[in-house]
Order: C-alpha cells, then structure tokens, then sequence
C-alpha cells in the first residue's frame, strides 16, 4: 500500500504511543500459546515487585481470579503492610493478544487525570511492560458496585441490559454529569505524559482513529470483509473537522460503570485502555449504538438510560457544545467499524492464535461481530443516500 491513497491523505498518520503498541502486538505474535498465569506464580512475583515500589514487608492474601475481562485477565487481592491497614486491589493483566490490545501506561494516566473529577478506581502501581509481573499490568484500589441491576439476564459487556425506568432516571443524572467532567479533563495535563494532540490539521483527530483501527484490520483479519473496505474508504473521503479536542473516554457505556442498587450512584468508571484525545462525537456516537442499547416500546434508549435525542439534547445543555449531525453520522460509522474490527479481526485472531485465556469467549464474540456489520451496513446507507 502507498503511504498516501488518492486524496493525499497519510495512511500512516498514528499517535505514536498507539503506533508503538501496534509493534509490540507483532512482536509479540511469533510466541506460542497463550498460558494464563496462575496465581501462586502471581503471588510469588507481586511482593517483590510492590516491595521494590516502596511497599514495607508487602503480603498478598486472597488472591483470586475474577470472572469477566474479555481482553484482559483479572485478579483481586488483599495487600497487606506495615504500618497500613490491609486493602483490597485489583489487578489486570495483558494476556498476548485479545479483543484489544492497549497500553497500561495511558490507562493509568487517564485514571490518574480524571480522579479528581469522577469516580474512578484508585490506581496505585503499573508494571507497563510486563518486566516485574510477566506482562503489562495495571493495579488499582476495588471499588464496590455491579455493572448492572441484580434481577437482570443481559448478556456479558452490557449488551441489552434492562434497566427500570426509577433507576435509569437517576442514573443518568451521573451518567450525563461523568461524561461532561471528562470531556473538560484538561489535555494538555502533565498527567497525560503518553498522550499527543491530534492537533496537526483539523482533520488529524478523526484521520488517526480510522488509522489505527484500519491498520488492527488489516493486522488481524483472518479474512476479509467487504463492507468493511467500502467502510474504511467511505470513512477516508468524509473525515470531519474537529472544533475542540477533549479527553475521550473510548468505551462510555452501561456495563462500564459500577453504580450503587440503593443509591443509584455511579461508584466507579471502569474500562479506559481505548482513551485518547479527539472528538466529542465520538464518545457520543459510541454511547448510543444499538447493539448495546435496549428498546423499549419502541424506542432505543442509548446505553438503556434514555432515548438518542434525549442524550445528545442533555449533552448539549450541560457542556454548551452543539452536536453536529453530519460529525456525529461520521463517528456513528466509525464506532461501528471498530466494533467489527474488535469481533470479526482482534478477538477471532487472538482464539485462532490461542494467545488468550478465554478462548471459547473470544470465538463466541464472532457471530456478535456481525451484528455490528448488519448495523454498520445500515448507518453507512444513511450516508450513501445523503
């Protein structure tokens, strides 16, 4: 492929954090199978490592695996040391390949940026290439709360989760208010070491973005897709202008948030490897696609909290920032073709490979990958038609 298609645009043209950690996946994919670390041998190499960071005489009790973490294996644990009173952690850990391969590094920045603003885990220490812990590691303090209501049946990641009207009306509240806070992080903090503006030409901030995940595409698939070619060539001939950047969250949706049954207060905001700066929108447009949205009488409640417009009305009227139809269609298409890429490219090489620890989790978020592309077709069509 030549470094620039026919409108001279940089194919090429990626953050360089996200440029580097695209390397490293190649890197890292002539290793063999995939073995899941087992915690004694997690054990055995956290205290020296927390030892070293300052920990006096660190002890890990109760270590354990938890349940979930499509891309990333989690544990939780007692640490206990001198002087301190004994506190629940959380660790996750970057198995070789999975539905998304990220950097700890940025997200314990961004966690570290936005702490004073929302509610997010505490992070205490990253192991950022895996040099103490085996591989890329992130440990944060455990916050109390579930992803969704108890009496619930959704599907794992918050697809179609049912929220009750009295909850979902308090929750949004938080929902709203959280996603304002973050989009007036400030980007240029120093905080944000690893993180670059996208501030070369207007255009940058979106062009990076369709970089990155066209070239996990081109990286991953183990076949290829049609539409997603017409996608990405339709995405290169209509990138928007951004007129303000701000710090992304990248993945803000039910399922990523633990909220309080009883209080209905948003604990925690969890899941930030895809954060990065750019485009309002698209946080916007990721919030409200229907594959994780639930309908009810007939209306698609984004995030299952409340109907689109309602959303982007309530945005507005909170932040000041008016909502552009044709930049928001644009980010529409783009989150959908991420989506793909994470199912049908990412997750299905990672099993193909068994260079994860949920295999069988991997293979199952194939079929789901078409319901992105069945969605994807459809939003791409609006904007054919236009």
């Amino acid at each position: 492929m030549s470094e620039t298609n026919q409108q001279g645009m940089n194919l090429h043209d990626l953050e360089p954090e996200i440029a580097q950690t695209l390397e490293r996946i190649h890197d890292a994919r002539a290793s063999g199978p995939y073995e899941m670390c087992q915690e004694d041998v997690l054990r055995a190499r956290l205290e020296p490592y927390l030892s070293r960071e300052g920990v006096r005489n660190p002890r890990i009790e109760d270590l354990r695996r938890l349940a979930g973490g499509a891309s990333k294996e989690q544990f939780v644990f007692t640490l206990t040391q001198d002087g301190s009173a004994p506190r629940r952690c959380v660790l996750r850990l970057e198995p070789v390949e999975g539905v998304a391969i990220t950097s700890r590094q940025r997200e314990f920045e961004a966690m570290g940026a936005v702490r004073d603003v929302v509610p997010v885990p505490e992070v205490l220490w990253v192991d950022a290439d895996g040099a103490a812990l085996g591989r890329p590691a992130l440990i944060a303090a455990f916050v109390e709360g579930v992803t969704k209501p108890t009496a619930t049946s959704s599907n794992i990641t918050g697809f179609g989760t049912v929220i009750g009207e009295t909850l979902r009306e308090k929750l949004v509240v938080w929902f709203i208010e959280h996603l304002k806070a973050i989009h007036g992080t400030d980007i240029e903090s120093p905080t944000l070491k690893s993180f670059q503006l996208p501030n070369a030409d207007p255009k940058q901030a979106a062009r990076w973005q369709v970089n990155w995940w066209t070239t996990v595409w081109h990286n991953d698939a183990l076949r290829g897709i049609p539409v997603l070619g017409l996608a990405e060539r339709w995405m290169r001939e209509n990138l928007p202008e951004t007129a303000e950047l701000v710090l992304l969250h990248g993945d803000y949706r039910t399922g990523n948030y633990l909220f309080d049954e009883h209080s209905a207060e948003i604990t925690a905001i969890l899941d930030w490897e895809f954060t990065h700066i750019g485009d309002y929108h698209e946080d916007l447009a990721w919030t409200s696609l229907r594959p994780w949205s639930h309908i009810e009488n007939g209306t698609l409640l984004a995030s299952s909290l409340l109907p689109c417009d309602e959303l982007f009305e309530r945005y507005t009227s909170a932040t000041g920032r008016t909502i552009d139809p044709k930049t928001l269609h644009f980010y529409q298409v783009f989150c959908l073709y991420k989506c793909s890429v994470i199912c049908l490219g990412s997750g299905l090489r990672s099993a193909h490979e068994a260079h994860n620890h949920q295999d069988a989790l991997m293979s199952w978020l194939t079929p789901a990958g078409y319901v992105f592309v069945n969605e994807l077709i459809d939003v791409l069509d609006q904007g054919l038609q236009r």
